[in-house]
């Protein structure tokens, strides 16, 4: 299995306290070596940094902790191979234009028998996880050729991940760079930091942050990963079938669909 991280908020925000915990899992403190990625929206554009190697010992993991780069939207990824090779091409997040902008999906889990329809996208690696990035993105241009807003959207996604939830595990974030988007089938967290802020400890690495000395009373900054970061904060757990839609750190839409079929 995989571990998710993404972030929501309503300030551009750097990540480098969540990823230096997340990439220590990355085949330190856990087994999710067999590669990383981690995709920062900076407006239309995508900074997308990948890796098909441990994050505990990628340069470029290394790199990017000290790189400060600030986002409103983070898709992150730390990889335990299930389906396809270890390889660069099968590295998460995966990204595609649609309507003129950078779609951006990571997955936790793994999908049986699973063999979606053709479409306009394909995948070009061999995973599952990237079969249904793109089948998800087929379904919605088959029904929505031109640009729509994301409340229009969310039944269509949601229906998707349902489907793909009966096909195996499916934990995923979607994001277009406007919003970010859950869907939870075993396991995701998030926490939402806002004033007043206090310390924070990670629990895979000796490292403390006061987000009070970092932040301003305005700001507000939404989490979510596969298991809680932090040791001293309370993680709200997703239950199973529960989505989220974030937009500038706060949560605007949430439901949870039906069981999964037998």
């Amino acid at each position: 299995m995989c571990e998710l991280l993404g972030m929501s908020a309503n300030v551009p925000t750097d990540i480098v306290f969540s990823f230096t915990g997340l990439m220590q899992r990355g085949g330190k403190t856990g087994p999710h070596k067999d590669g990383w990625g981690l995709a920062f929206y900076e407006g239309r554009g995508l900074r997308l940094f990948q890796d098909p190697v441990a994050s505990c010992e990628s340069e470029v993991a290394r790199m990017v902790q000290h790189y400060l780069i600030k986002s409103e939207v983070v898709i992150g990824h730390i990889r335990q191979a299930n389906v396809g090779k270890v390889s660069l091409v099968n590295t998460h997040p995966f990204v595609r234009e649609l309507w003129g902008r950078n779609w951006c999906f990571a997955h936790n889990g793994q999908l049986a028998d699973f063999s979606p329809a053709p479409g306009f996208y394909r995948p070009v690696g061999e995973t599952d996880s990237e079969a249904a990035f793109c089948d998800l993105l087929n379904r919605i241009r088959a029904d929505f050729p031109e640009p729509v807003e994301v409340n229009d959207l969310l039944p269509i996604i949601v229906e998707a991940c349902q489907g793909y939830r009966r096909c195996g595990v499916f934990n995923c974030l979607l994001s277009n760079g406007e919003w970010l988007f859950s869907f939870c089938s075993t396991k995701l967290v998030e926490i939402t930091r806002r004033a007043p802020f206090g310390h924070a400890q990670l629990r895979d690495a000796e490292l403390t942050v006061d987000f009070q000395t970092e932040t301003t009373p305005k700001d507000i900054v939404t989490v979510l990963a596969t298991e809680p970061l932090t040791q001293n904060e309370t993680w709200t757990t997703h239950g199973a079938g529960e989505w989220t839609l974030w937009r500038l750190g706060e949560c605007v839409a949430r439901g949870r669909g039906d069981e999964p079929a037998c």
